[in-house]
């Protein structure tokens, strides 16, 4: 199979139906008409010899073959890009548009108030954020990278460690005034009402545990309120409400502005960890790496 110039336009249009949804927005993205892009595609689909693209009046989904085509050529094509970029000499390599998928409280609480700065030292880049319950399809909703905490299950995507945040036990100052603070991590399961998080693998409360060096505590932690996202355990504490286990990353700055206290400092050697997903390449874009490397500066 030789490799021309209508190959690489084929690609090209593939990844902007994957990253545009459909083929008329792909279409405005190129400067080209809908039928264009369509013929282009079906091109590439002729010359490769697979059926790209699941098509319905109302929707394309790419399909287990073109999903594994594209996984692979799409590392590949953005990097020509940046090759030509930097072989004009150019001073911004980081450019383009990054979609990134987040969970809700580390892009509301950690991200979204810190991207100005990542912008701002990028100018030709723009972001775009997906807030998401689960990591859903990258490479289908043409998703750059994901940003996830809790250990990767098995995928056909690459996860790279990015950062380990500590577990911290806070409560509200007024919660504290009520009911005083522990001494030891036992007494939260006798004197304290513990605000629950569930495990949606399990649909039970995530369990406590505390380590001081190599001494470790668990805690059968019981309270009355149980929630299922972190924006509302935060919510809960900062109300008085309970004790609540938060992630240090998330945590901090509530501490430092003396709006959560951090109980038990000593029982602080847990740590919590947050992965990046990408597309399974040793090639990875300027631009990704780039947020890659903020979002480990944001622990910091």
């Amino acid at each position: 199979m030789r490799f021309d110039s209508r190959m690489l336009s084929g690609i090209g249009a593939l990844a902007a139906v994957v990253e545009a949804g459909s083929f008329a927005r792909a279409g405005e993205a190129m400067g080209l008409t809908q039928p264009a892009v369509s013929r282009a595609v079906a091109r590439l689909e002729e010359r490769v010899g697979i059926r790209i693209f699941n098509r319905t009046a109302r929707a394309i989904s790419l399909t287990d073959e073109g999903r594994r085509f594209y996984e692979t050529v799409a590392p590949l094509l953005a990097g020509i890009e940046e090759a030509a970029v930097s072989a004009g000499n150019s001073k911004t390599l980081v450019r383009g548009r990054l979609r990134v998928n987040v969970d809700g409280t580390f892009g509301h609480y950690v991200l979204a108030p810190r991207l100005g700065e990542f912008l701002d030292r990028h100018p030709a880049l723009s972001v775009e954020i997906s807030v998401r319950d689960s990591m859903g399809d990258l490479v289908a909703e043409g998703v750059d990278v994901a940003v996830r905490f809790g250990e990767p299950e098995p995928s056909s995507l690459r996860a790279r460690l990015l950062l380990e945040t500590r577990v911290l036990t806070c409560a509200a100052p007024a919660y504290v005034a009520r009911h005083g603070a522990p001494a030891r991590p036992e007494q939260l399961g006798q004197d304290h009402q513990c605000l629950l998080i569930r495990n949606p693998a399990t649909g039970r409360p995530f369990e406590w545990e505390f380590q001081c060096g190599k001494e470790v505590v668990p805690l059968a932690a019981s309270g009355r309120l149980m929630v299922t996202d972190t924006g509302s355990l935060l919510g809960a504490c900062l109300g008085g409400t309970g004790v609540a286990q938060l992630l240090e990353i998330y945590a901090k700055d509530l501490i430092a502005q003396n709006r959560l206290i951090h109980l038990l400092p000593d029982w602080t050697d847990e740590t919590f960890p947050l992965y990046a997903f990408h597309h399974r390449s040793n090639l990875v874009s300027a631009k990704v790496q780039a947020f890659l490397d903020f979002v480990r500066a944001l622990a910091s």
